[in-house]
């Protein structure tokens, strides 16, 4: 059986290596394409009550900086950024059930009045999460720990897909949905990027990046009830080798 050839858009560190050995190792042919490469700013979020984490990539950045949360309450958004903080050494107290901002929003809203809260995202962080504690009372700050950027060479996943030789995408967040289409515009061929996605099994790590997604024109065939790149992956490489049979 032929295997399916999957593309997969993390940022240009280690992460892309591993998600390409993870595919192919649950028999998908990988096609890493990194939509992101991570530049840290230098910022360190203030002292708070509460300090909100939104990635993995994030606690890397403060861990390798030297900041700990001392008394504050951590609050994670997604197990992989809990579990991230936790291998850092640091306790977390809150992780919302829903994960995305609205989730946290959701998981705080009761207790934030009157307290400080600092978020400690990327640069294209919404104001989703900073608007909805500043309506429940919270004094919040925000800080920008990196900048996301596409790499130049960034593309070769759209190409494929126009040329119809893509079976299966595995999006990790907005950022790379966005990366894809800006990579397909570049080259002249966002309408048959899309297009050829039709034919392709397309998955989403969350709902926040099947929703950039389906705004697209892309139709969205996976969204794992868990946050976790794995059960995504697993998921999109079984429904591709469906379609092959």
């Amino acid at each position: 059986m032929t295997r399916p050839r999957v593309a997969v858009f993390r940022p240009d560190d280690g992460r892309i290596d591993d998600a390409a050995s993870l595919l192919e190792s649950v028999g998908a042919s990988p096609v890493p394409d990194p939509m992101l490469t991570i530049e840290p700013t230098g910022e360190l979020p203030p002292a708070a009550d509460f300090v909100v984490l939104t990635s993995a990539t994030g606690v890397d950045v403060l861990a390798e900086a030297g900041w700990d949360p001392g008394v504050a309450t951590l609050c994670c958004i997604g197990q992989s950024t809990a579990d991230a903080a936790e291998a850092a050494g640091w306790t977390v107290d809150r992780t919302p059930e829903q994960y995305d901002s609205e989730g946290m929003v959701e998981e705080l809203g009761s207790d934030v009045s009157g307290k400080s809260v600092a978020l400690a995202r990327s640069d294209r962080a919404s104001q989703t999460m900073p608007a909805g504690l500043r309506a429940a009372g919270a004094d919040v700050s925000e800080t920008t720990l990196y900048r996301l950027r596409r790499p130049d060479d960034a593309g070769e996943s759209a190409e494929l897909a126009a040329a119809g030789d893509l079976d299966g995408a595995a999006f990790t967040s907005s950022s790379t949905v966005e990366g894809f289409l800006d990579a397909a515009d570049e080259r002249g061929i966002r309408l048959e990027a899309v297009a050829g996605l039709e034919d392709a099994v397309v998955g989403a790590i969350a709902e926040s990046p099947a929703e950039t997604a389906r705004e697209a024109g892309i139709s969205v065939d996976v969204v794992p009830d868990e946050t976790d790149f794995e059960v995504l992956a697993r998921a999109v490489v079984e429904r591709s080798a469906q379609r092959d049979e």
